[in-house]
């Protein structure tokens, strides 16, 4: 068997290539989608992939669960997938990642102020290293576009804020439900309204959808549906399962590098402020998944 340490390692590398290639398609899908529409086609998409991926394991789902299930699909998937589509229209795609960073210390405030979780002194360090690095990306890169609107910017705080409860839910209340049975509950507790977003933006018309810019778009949306959203849902809830809570709002450490590296190649501009910032996440992520347990093998 593969030791859960490793386990973790390769949960957060992967779910940090797949999230972080997120923010350029979510840039491209914009070009021919509105954000509502974008949103609403990714979570439709998203569904449609995971009922014939795992369809059987909704089998004797409790009341209370589908309830929690219901909860965490509006927290988790349903606003921040409309926070990040309409935060960029006006952000870059690699600012965007950089600030959903933030979700590690929401996670951290999240875990203390209700769930009186104990943290060592070196998780605190390693969470706030990892939030000033955070700071300095984003400073970065006001010196590139200082005219960047802010109120985009507290929408994606907004979303990294549902992601930190939302993890809390999924380790507390859902703890017995399989990572499969829990993503596809997630994405059929907000279906109906995703559909009804369509219905009233005639999205499902001819004349809408054999436009060039929106086949375009959607195929780039069928991509994130697919490895940004559902694959990835269901890695991220089986390592929530395994990993303590910090440890796994990490990911949204390390996944703005990539992110970076696809805005970079799509013409947008890095500079030397934003690759110190980098280096500093990485040292914040190395000490923030400490544990007792881990420093006592």
């Amino acid at each position: 068997m593969v030791k859960i340490p490793q386990n973790k390692y390769l949960y957060l590398f992967l779910l940090s290539l797949i999230w972080g290639s997120s923010y350029i398609l979510i840039k491209r899908g914009l070009v021919g989608l509105s954000p509502i529409e974008l949103g609403s086609v990714r979570i439709v998409l998203s569904t449609c992939f995971l009922v014939i991926m795992g369809y059987r394991s909704l089998k004797g789902l409790s009341k209370y669960q589908w309830k929690w299930l219901i909860i965490t699909g509006f927290l988790g998937t349903f606003f921040p997938s409309f926070f990040f589509a309409f935060a960029q229209q006006h952000i870059d795609s690699s600012v965007a990642a950089i600030l959903n960073s933030l979700t590690p210390i929401f996670t951290l405030l999240v875990g203390v102020v209700l769930f009186a979780v104990r943290i060592l002194a070196r998780q605190y360090v390693g969470v706030t290293l990892g939030f000033i690095g955070s700071v300095g990306l984003i400073w970065g890169g006001t010196q590139i576009n200082a005219a960047q609107p802010t109120g985009y910017v507290l929408l994606i705080m907004t979303a990294s804020m549902c992601y930190a409860v939302n993890i809390y839910f999924l380790k507390h209340k859902l703890a017995d439900v399989s990572p499969m049975a829990m993503t596809l509950g997630n994405f059929i507790a907000i279906l109906p309204p995703a559909i009804l977003f369509l219905l009233y933006n005639n999205f499902f018309s001819l004349e809408v959808l054999q436009t060039d810019a929106v086949q375009k778009s959607l195929g780039f949306i069928a991509l994130l549906a697919f490895f940004g959203t559902a694959i990835a849902k269901v890695m991220f809830n089986r390592f929530v399962k395994m990993a303590s809570a910090v440890f796994v709002s990490s990911v949204t450490y390390t996944l703005p590098i990539v992110a970076l590296f696809w805005g970079t190649l799509d013409g947008e501009k890095i500079n030397g402020y934003q690759l110190l910032a980098t280096a500093v996440i990485l040292l914040g992520v190395s000490m923030a998944h400490k544990s007792k347990k881990h420093q006592k093998k």
